[in-house]
């Protein structure tokens, strides 16, 4: 049994002139990247890539539909190496594009295809929450289908990391907020998930430790103070990665995608609404296994009281009112979910997310997820 695998080569480095200059980037390059990360970190290089700018295909999370629209505009190019620079939609997009013989890619998340590597693939996170750099996953809104869907093979891994805390500088404090919060959520699921062991605990560990004192500081302090951080949340990003790309996700992530997908809620604010319902079911469910080791972690991390080590179940109400600190935790109602479509998530989870639901701390019943989605309604 393989317990913890890391392929990808992680480097870090003060400013993107540098990696480029390491990596000699060149005329057989392909960057996939966006104009408000090209402008500043890029243009003045005057580098003789392929450059794709990512918001011309469309705004928000990657699709089948805005996918397909970039490769049939690349398909004459000739290229060895993508280059992602960017958030979540431009990670995953870049993992798909180092694929062979992708020219629909619904059918590699379907299968239809053989799932080859054929480009060698860098990524450079400028965000602070997917730890996709690290992960065999991609994920994208299969439009048709009106769920995400979730690739997840060996052959999308990144031959490189590349982390430059500069890059965090133009993130706006909303999207810092909620891919933070996934990162955590990375973090204290695959700590519980059944798949997580020593290795993966340690990783999923300190990124909770690093993440909750950034968040603590953003509290008492404001907003700018994420400001001091960039290199131990980009950083804690990639260990809670690390962490998640071994044990994997479960029913946060599971929940989570049928709200995004139906209603283009962003992946780190979707989950966020799903996080503390689901670890109270779990609690319910088994409070002495592993979720009472994690529980001690989170005290001790959040600095809570003895009241918290007594009656664990209040530890989620104070994780709320931290992260309400930083961002409004909203009802599902906010987004336009409508009270007949709770069933209809509820099946859609069962039927299209069980790569994540295997990895639940505890099996859930198709009652029990409906639960979640009334309890947030």
């Amino acid at each position: 049994m393989i317990m913890f695998n890391l392929k990808t080569r992680v480097s870090k480095f003060n400013a993107f002139a540098d990696f480029a200059k390491e990596f000699n980037l060149n005329e057989r390059d392909l960057v996939i990247t966006q104009s408000f990360l090209y402008d500043p970190f890029m243009k003045s290089l005057e580098l003789p890539c392929h450059f794709v700018m990512q918001e011309k295909y469309g705004n928000g999370e990657p699709s089948d539909e805005m996918m397909n629209n970039i490769l049939a505009d690349i398909a004459n190019l000739e290229y060895d190496r993508v280059i992602g620079v960017g958030g979540g939609t431009v990670i995953d997009i870049s993992k798909i594009f180092a694929l062979k013989g992708v020219k629909d890619v619904t059918d590699a998340f379907e299968h239809k295809i053989p799932i080859v590597k054929e480009k060698s693939l860098v990524i450079i996170p400028t965000t602070c929450g997917t730890g996709s750099e690290v992960t065999n996953i991609s994920i994208a809104e299969i439009k048709s289908k009106h769920t995400k869907m979730g690739l997840a093979d060996p052959a999308i891994l990144a031959d490189d990391a590349v982390l430059i805390p500069e890059m965090l500088k133009g993130l706006p404090f909303k999207f810092y907020v909620f891919s933070a919060i996934d990162a955590l959520i990375h973090a204290m699921e695959s700590y519980l998930s059944p798949k997580a062991n020593p290795y993966t605990k340690i990783f999923s560990t300190e990124a909770i430790y690093m993440i909750t004192k950034v968040f603590m500081g953003i509290a008492e302090k404001g907003p700018d103070h994420r400001f001091e951080n960039f290199e131990d949340m980009i950083i804690a990003s990639n260990f809670a990665g690390v962490a998640f790309g071994n044990a994997g996700v479960g029913a946060v992530h599971a929940c989570s995608y049928p709200l995004g997908g139906n209603y283009h809620v962003p992946h780190g604010e979707s989950n966020y609404q799903f996080l503390t319902e689901v670890f109270k079911l779990y609690f319910s469910k088994n409070p002495n296994g592993a979720i009472k080791d994690l529980n001690m972690i989170l005290i001790d991390a959040l600095k809570l009281g003895k009241e918290c080590v007594e009656n664990q179940a209040l530890i989620y109400d104070k994780i709320d009112e931290l992260l309400n600190k930083l961002t409004q935790k909203n009802k599902l109602s906010f987004y336009g979910m409508k009270p007949e479509e709770i069933d209809g998530f509820t099946d859609s989870v069962i039927a299209t997310q069980q790569r994540l639901l295997a990895n639940n701390y505890v099996a859930l019943s198709r009652d029990e997820i409906r639960s979640i989605y009334q309890n947030l309604y």
